[in-house]
């Protein structure tokens, strides 16, 4: 017999949720179908992002110079204190050694003292520390005991120095990789950028960018502001000499610079060390705030963190490698924030 119930309606809950569900669909769709699509950055929002991402490889590049500065210290450091440790080897043998013919010596003439017999067979540094045992051995044998000694605890020393150094030198390695994953990090971000332009737009930059290098050496009036000193003045003569060498990040020449590279690498040339990187550079000397100040060769710190470095050419103007795509140029120092001078 067939059931006469009614179907159960739906609640108006129910419906309710469903109707507004259904709407909001509707209205999504709705939008998607008139949102315009995402603008393509332009060349110039490409420029100042490249830029922005050229100027913080930079600040890496800075703390990977420090950090491989550092490493090569170490590994020098590292090596001299192997080499000591070689030679007071065999100094230390060359002791035992001759403690040794001592001890043959007494068995000759009627046998080895106890004393001595237990040192070639252990560490005398426990025995070495105990009057009673000392007064049972010859002044010459005393003496021979203290040098071993002495030189045992050197040895362990160094050792122990070599060991805090490698560990060190580890930490520094590590840290040299990941200043160069970021550098290469941030290059590659940039490039990115400028292989979204299209050819047009990066010929365009690439014009750009060829002026500048190219005005640079061609029209700068450098004025008439004399060397701060000779060697500063010869410093700025070798560095004007690499005009043109392009910016390589690490590099400190002489074919390619980075920055504090092409400073550092300019005043060896007049016979002068200072630090590798721009941050050591800006305490390499004394300091001077004003910039009519400033004199030819002086070393010229900008930005906060002082990860840029140049020289001063006169005139407001700055010879400095500035970054990847750049070449060794003069700048106005308007372009960028200066801190202070560095005289050498």
């Amino acid at each position: 017999m067939a059931s006469h119930r009614r179907p159960k309606q739906p609640s108006r809950t129910r419906v309710t949720v469903l109707t507004t569900a259904a709407a909001a669909a509707v209205a999504l769709s709705a939008n998607a179908a008139n949102a315009a699509p995402s603008e393509k950055p332009g060349k110039d929002e490409v420029k100042a992002k490249v830029d922005k991402l050229y100027g913080q490889a930079e600040q890496a590049t800075e703390k990977y110079n420090g950090a491989k500065e550092k490493q090569q210290k170490l590994q020098k450091e590292i090596s001299t204190i192997q080499d000591n440790v070689a030679r007071g080897q065999q100094e230390l043998n060359k002791l035992r050694d001759g403690l040794g013919s001592l001890a043959t010596a007494q068995y000759r003439s009627g046998g080895i003292d106890s004393s001595i017999q237990l040192f070639l067979s252990s560490n005398p540094d426990d025995f070495l520390d105990k009057a009673s045992t000392l007064d049972q051995l010859s002044s010459q044998q005393v003496e021979a005991l203290k040098k071993i000694q002495d030189k045992q605890r050197e040895l362990a020393q160094e050792r122990s120095e070599a060991t805090e150094k490698l560990k060190d030198l580890a930490s520094t390695r590590t840290e040299l990789g990941n200043k160069k994953k970021e550098v290469q990090g941030k290059l590659a971000e940039a490039q990115k950028l400028l292989n979204s332009l299209t050819a047009k737009e990066k010929a365009d930059l690439a014009a750009q960018q060829q002026r500048a290098d190219r005005s640079s050496s061609e029209r700068v009036h450098l004025g008439d502001a004399p060397p701060a000193s000779g060697r500063a003045e010869a410093a700025f003569s070798a560095a004007q000499s690499k005009i043109g060498s392009p910016y390589v990040y690490g590099a400190s020449g002489p074919s390619s610079f980075d920055c504090s590279g092409l400073t550092s690498w300019a005043y060896a040339q007049a016979g002068v060390s200072i630090p590798r990187t721009s941050e050591a550079q800006a305490n390499a000397g004394t300091r001077i705030y004003n910039q009519a100040d400033l004199k030819v060769g002086d070393l010229v710190i900008f930005f906060g963190d002082y990860h840029h470095v140049g020289l001063y050419a006169g005139n407001g103007q700055v010879l400095h490698a500035p970054h990847t795509g750049a070449v060794v140029r003069y700048e106005a120092m308007s372009n960028m924030t200066f801190e202070f001078g560095v005289r050498i």
